[in-house]
């Protein structure tokens, strides 16, 4: 039996940038730190590479996980700097939001990029922003306005929200954010 989507995993070429980023602007908590040196048999087996090197991080939200590799060898090749959303292979990960307009400010503050200048309104079913990671991964920041709705009048119906445990994230000093939260203190 599937359960569900468990983790996203991204290559970095700087694990400690791209895990502040994520920890900072997205509330992300780091969970575990692992690495492995060449030489590792059952790590090159898992990964399916000869002579591997790396080391990740595990970071937790509220309702997925995301695994961050930083690899010393075999030397990775960089993302194809035109790379598009529609190219084959890893498109995007998606965060959950409430206030889009309030997200879309902070994150463009923090200085993250986006492909337009505010969210876009798809036709009253949900409101979308995209943008990128330090790395130019494509980042979606998406809000359904049943959710607003439904938080506006305390009531709880059908939605495509993933989940009703928003995180809350707090602006720590430097005017970066970071501090995920469970809703209910979790």
């Amino acid at each position: 039996m599937i359960v569900g989507i468990h983790h996203a995993a991204i290559s970095t070429p700087d694990l400690e940038r791209l895990k502040a980023f994520y920890c900072d602007l997205f509330g992300l908590e780091e969970v575990m730190r692992f690495g492995w040196e060449q030489g590792d048999e059952l790590c090159d087996r898992i990964v399916g590479l000869d002579g591997s090197a790396a080391k990740f991080v595990y970071l937790r939200g509220a309702n997925a996980h995301l695994e961050l590799f930083e690899y010393a060898h075999p030397t990775p090749k960089p993302q194809h700097a035109d790379w598009r959303v529609c190219d084959h292979g890893f498109t995007h990960i998606c965060f959950e939001v409430t206030d889009i307009h309030a997200e879309f400010e902070r994150l463009t503050a923090a200085g993250m990029r986006f492909q337009n200048d505010a969210p876009i309104d798809a036709l009253g079913m949900l409101h979308v922003a995209y943008g990128y990671d330090p790395d130019g991964n494509i980042v979606e920041l998406v809000q359904f306005p049943e959710q607003e709705q439904e938080q506006e009048q305390g009531t709880k119906g059908d939605s495509a929200s993933l989940t009703s445990t928003p995180l809350h994230i707090q602006a720590s000093s430097g005017g970066r954010a970071g501090g995920g939260r469970r809703a209910g203190g979790q």
